[in-house]
């Protein structure tokens, strides 16, 4: 079912009056906050406004304040087939009772607490498969208090359980935000080098470092910083263990040549051996805008794995006309890195991809078969990360700051927001600067997706706020984003600061689109056999097409202007991400885009049903490129197609 899109307040700066930035926004003007608050005791709702925990027990305002032996020793939860909800919605138990899960629905689902222990572990936390249930391990643990659970495969569906009584001691621990976050070293060579090799990173606060498989020994791997129209080389090493296979590297967002363009399938770096990437930063002979890129993986049936295990980083592109807008820079210019992973209890890495899948058939007659085949592939982490570090802090001055946020999870949206209800100013998308600064109460981002906003922290000094994700209201845009506390800003005494919010922004040139639709391309789920077999096999689609990388599924000419039509046909959202070109959003669903989507995009969130119409001039180069979706594991099991630029 096609939801109502969610209307945020926004204001285009320039175009009509906007709030001052320096004026935090009440917390209860803000959608979804609703929900969050009825999981929030007092004390904590004023800290943290994502976080569940135990609520008063006062008779005249808790609505469930019945006595202890009132409430049931045992109590279920149901999933109806095609409901994609929770009944009951809210369910009363007796302190150390048992909880379960009845699932009828025909794809696989979680009850996850939203609340976290000491170490951000979710207090429960049990995925039950379609058409079986399961008891809820972890409920019997936990004390006295009301505490919001949501699905972590598909987050819009949310509930709350109320425990009454007994004497259990698990309780929501406020993350303590105890390590500094780390701002990845700065690149800023023509020519660059990076191994991937295996390194021991800093992740969780305390106990052992996780092996990670990195670029050049750190997670994140370093920012590459260049100017926009300077020749960058960047040579890979692949130095990992044989096991890992052949790797391949995908820039993100930038415009380039095929052969260096991250092939699934092709132009592989094998273990012991190199390849360099040229990156020209121009499009047809002209500089590139200033963007926010990032380089990662992108091996065909391996993306999911590969990324997991940390080969991420970050590329900016700098251009003149930037540097005098007089936007906060340098210590004030942080890009931050939001990624999930799940950890053993020796802070090693979980394997979410081992007994997962079975592959059935070959390149355009692929599917999976398994317990975690399509749709129930989604690959989700246990712990929020920014910057590779689980709920750190930074250290800032009562100024403004440039924040560039790109989302690197590989399923999970986030709706970002400052904890004291301040607003974003964005800036920018990954690709480049928009017409003008759009004021924002939070910033929605799925995966690949980036956002350049601006927070203004005069006033709020000797503050601690939190960058954090809450969803929105029931049944609008963004109530499938995760809750999760992001990191902590400490602020700082106030300090000299040139920096100014400008009105107007030198944004790249949009190309005009043109009347008629070239290609329409739809994404789904299909299969094969009976759904309820259990020899069924299933894949992501495009045009009702699994992925084949010698087929190509289109064909544009050089030098021409084409107008693309995006189209879900599914029941979950997907972002579809296009490599290659320069391209700018038309229609969504048939009306002009809302501002944030007004200037260059290459990730687009589709929700069911939703169509989006882009447009993009094909430049410089011919050859292979690639359309997909940027949930990682959908892409690694069929949800990407290729297309050509010919002559």
């Amino acid at each position: 079912m096609h939801r109502q899109h969610r209307v945020e307040r926004s204001t285009v700066l320039g175009m009509s009056n906007g709030r001052g930035s320096g004026h935090p926004v009440q917390m209860s003007s803000r959608p979804g906050t609703l929900w969050v608050a009825l999981c929030l005791s007092l004390a904590l709702s004023l800290s943290l406004s994502f976080a569940a925990a135990p609520s008063s027990r006062s008779p005249g305002a808790d609505p469930f304040a019945a006595s202890a032996a009132s409430a049931p020793g045992a109590a279920t939860i149901v999933v109806d087939r095609g409901s994609a909800s929770f009944s009951p919605g809210t369910v009363a138990l007796a302190g150390g009772g048992t909880l379960t899960l009845v699932n009828f629905d025909i794809l696989d689902h979680t009850v996850t607490s939203v609340a976290t222990d000491a170490e951000g572990t979710p207090l429960f936390d049990v995925r039950v498969a379609a058409g079986t249930s399961a008891t809820i391990t972890g409920v019997e643990e936990l004390g006295e208090g009301s505490y919001a659970f949501f699905c972590k495969l598909h987050p819009q569906m949310r509930g709350t359980l109320v425990v009454q009584g007994g004497d259990g001691t698990a309780t929501p621990q406020l993350p303590s935000f105890d390590q500094p976050l780390v701002v990845p070293d700065r690149v800023r060579g023509a020519e660059v080098t990076l191994q991937m090799r295996e390194a021991r990173v800093r992740m969780l606060p305390t106990g052992p470092r996780t092996r990670m498989w990195t670029y050049g020994g750190s997670y994140p791997g370093p920012t590459i910083v260049r100017p926009a129209g300077e020749k960058t080389r960047v040579r890979f090493v692949h130095r990992l263990p044989p096991r890992a296979g052949a790797m391949t590297v995908h820039l993100h967002g930038d415009h380039h040549a095929p052969e260096h363009d991250g092939q699934p399938t092709t132009e592989l770096v094998r273990p012991g051996q190199s390849r360099t990437y040229d990156y020209p930063l121009t499009f047809g002979g002209l500089p590139a805008p200033s963007s926010f890129f990032f380089y990662h993986d992108h091996r065909m049936d391996r993306t999911a794995r590969n990324n997991w295990r940390g080969l991420q980083g970050m590329f900016l592109v700098e251009d003149a006309a930037e540097s005098r807008l007089r936007l906060p820079a340098g210590r004030r210019d942080v890009p931050l890195m939001i990624s999930d992973r799940s950890f053993r209890r020796d802070n090693s890495l979980t394997n979410p991809f081992a007994n997962g899948v079975r592959m059935v058939g070959h390149h355009g007659e692929m599917a999976w078969a398994g317990p975690k085949a399509p749709p129930d592939d989604a690959t989700v982490g246990t712990h929020v990360l920014v910057n590779g570090r689980y709920a750190p802090y930074l250290r800032v001055s009562a100024t403004r700051y440039r924040l560039r946020l790109l989302n690197a999870s590989h399923f999970s949206a986030y709706s970002i927001g400052l904890s004291d209800g301040r607003p974003l100013v964005q800036i920018g998308t990954g690709n480049g600067l928009l017409p003008r600064p759009v004021v924002r109460d939070r910033v929605l981002l799925g995966p690949a997706q980036r956002a350049d906003v601006i927070v203004d922290l005069h006033g709020a000094a000797g503050q601690d706020l939190v960058l954090d994700s809450v969803p929105a209201a029931p049944g609008q845009s963004g109530d499938d984003a995760r809750p999760a506390a992001l990191m902590q800003l400490r602020v700082g005494a106030e300090a000299p600061d040139r920096s100014l919010l400008p009105a107007r922004l030198p944004s790249p040139e949009l190309v005009r689109a043109p009347t008629g639709v070239s290609k329409t391309w739809t994404f789904g789920l299909d299969g094969h056999g009976h759904r309820d077999h259990e020899d069924r096999a299933t894949f992501w689609s495009v045009n009702h097409r699994a992925f084949d990388p010698e087929r190509v599924d289109h064909r544009a000419r050089l030098g021409t202007v084409e107008r693309w039509r995006l189209r879900n046909s599914s029941d979950m959202t997907h972002y579809i991400h296009i490599h290659g070109e320069q391209w700018r959003t038309v229609l969504r669903d048939g009306k002009r885009p809302p501002p944030w989507e007004r200037g260059l995009e290459d990730t687009w969130r589709l929700e069911p049903g939703e169509v989006v119409e882009v447009a993009a001039r094909f430049e410089d180069y011919t050859g292979p490129f690639m359309i997909h979706c940027h949930m990682l594991d959908h892409e690694d099991h069929g949800m990407m197609a290729r297309f050509d630029v010919v002559r």
